[in-house]
């Protein structure tokens, strides 16, 4: 028996081995016809994957996905698989729900993208402010091109040249997130690729959680804005501490920055995000993935009094060339699903469905966890689910980073998926969608049930 000092997230390094050995030949002995077609069909891409991140996944090579419906995929060797990855949050309401599939059939015949708007886009835009809040609103392509562009603004009406972010975050690939805190300063994240500016000079990072922290920084009088997700993922999921949110927004306008939301992910919360289901406040709204159904869209939104002194900025300057925007963003197909997506998709009664299996999952996976004694804990937002292998609660991202136990995620990951389960490569993200059944549910527990079982018996 190891000793209780070599265990890792409390399970012995041979059982995690054999574990992980066994899962991954399992894996590649049942995905030939994928296997043949990625060794004959991959060379053309970089690293053999058509983005870099498909490399991510802990499988011994990547699935090949033939088809998606609901909740369910089906890959190139027949193997039908209950999803609870949905795109990382792009397909949360299920692969091509019926109205956004019948949008896309229909605008196909009438043009793909025209730089002009259409009448879908002015429909959007009332649905936009009847789901999110009273908001002028821009159309973007990602996440990442939303959040860069609100900087942008945040910077222009500010006049104050730096962002706070939360060390662990993620808001896509914006350059200027692309901090953490080390040492207690704040210094590029060493993954990064090329990079050569010193992003100390465009970004703070303080933790989580940490209000003292905050004001400490926005005293410097050099932030202009505070980039937050509502509660931080894509890490080991961090929830917010009571009051947390209440004092940002205190101290955003204590010291004149303005106070972004980025409810990429959180949008799993229920309908308009958390910051509706929470009543937050933010001076700037993103969000994006699925938010046309998986459509590549998001979108951005002022509150009125920024739009009015962000119109003021914008009234010295030239126009052209202001650093946002590209040519296929708001084109037509985003506006029709979007349209569809928020009046059709996007709905109180399919909030409750996922809520109610969402809280399914979270009860299942805390029974097994407790059954077996590991030294877990399960967080859920919505219907957003994760099981953490560590204790918690965590509060902050140098927590959640301590949290994170890459190896024995990566077997839990394969052996999930050689028993039907696909959940999320980063981190344990799963996702309840309004087409996720009971029984899918029941399975990914009796599947996490025999694994754990495995590893701590």
């Amino acid at each position: 028996m190891a000793a209780s000092d070599d265990l890792i997230a409390g399970i012995r390094p041979d059982r995690l081995k054999a574990l992980a050995a066994r899962e991954a030949k399992r894996f590649a002995a049942g995905r030939t016809k994928t296997k043949v077609a990625l060794d004959k069909g991959a060379a053309p891409f970089l690293d053999a994957v058509p983005m870099h991140w498909m490399k991510d996944w802990p499988m011994p090579f990547p699935l090949l996905v033939e088809k998606a419906e609901g909740a369910r995929l089906t890959d190139l060797d027949g193997y039908e698989i209950d999803d609870f990855c949905l795109g990382d949050t792009g397909s949360m309401f299920g692969h091509s729900p019926k109205p956004v599939a019948k949008a896309i059939r229909k605008q196909a015949k009438n043009g793909l993208t025209y730089m002009l708007p259409t009448e879908a886009a002015l429909e959007a835009g009332a649905l936009l402010t009847k789901r999110f809040g009273d908001f002028l609103w821009q159309i973007a392509t990602t996440a990442t091109d939303a959040n860069r562009f609100a900087l942008r603004v945040a910077r222009a009406v500010t006049v104050k040249p730096k962002v706070l972010v939360f060390n662990g975050c993620y808001h896509g690939t914006v350059d200027d997130t692309m901090v953490e805190l080390r040492g207690g300063k704040t210094t590029a994240r060493p993954g990064l690729t090329g990079q050569v500016t010193d992003l100390a000079t465009l970004a703070t990072s303080v933790e989580f959680n940490d209000l003292a922290a905050v004001e400490a920084a926005l005293k410097t009088g050099e932030i202009g804005a505070i980039l937050t997700e509502p509660v931080m993922t894509n890490s080991c999921m961090v929830l917010p501490a009571p009051g947390f949110h209440d004092g940002l927004r205190a101290l955003a306008t204590q010291y004149g920055a303005l106070l972004v939301i980025d409810e990429t992910h959180t949008i799993s919360s229920g309908l308009g995000g958390y910051t509706r289901v929470h009543g937050l406040d933010p001076d700037i709204f993103v969000t994006g993935k699925c938010v046309a159904g998986g459509m590549p869209t998001a979108v951005w939104g002022l509150r009125p009094g920024v739009a009015a002194k962000y119109r003021a900025y914008n009234e010295t300057r030239p126009s052209g060339h202001s650093g946002m925007g590209t040519t296929l963003s708001a084109n037509p197909m985003q506006f029709v699903c979007l349209r569809a997506t928020l009046g059709k998709v996007m709905t109180k009664k399919t909030y409750a469905q996922m809520e109610r299996g969402a809280a399914r999952l979270e009860k299942g996976l805390n029974a097994v966890i407790a059954r077996h004694n590991a030294p877990w804990h399960v967080t859920r937002v919505g219907a957003r689910v994760e099981f953490i292998c560590a204790e918690g609660p965590l509060r902050n991202g140098t927590e959640a980073a301590a949290a994170h136990s890459p190896e024995v995620e990566a077997a839990l990951h394969t052996a999930l998926l050689n028993r039907g389960c696909l959940i999320a490569p980063f981190h344990n993200m799963m996702l309840v969608s309004p087409a996720t059944t009971k029984r899918q549910i029941d399975r990914l527990i009796a599947a996490f049930d025999e694994i754990l079982t495995d590893l701590f018996s």
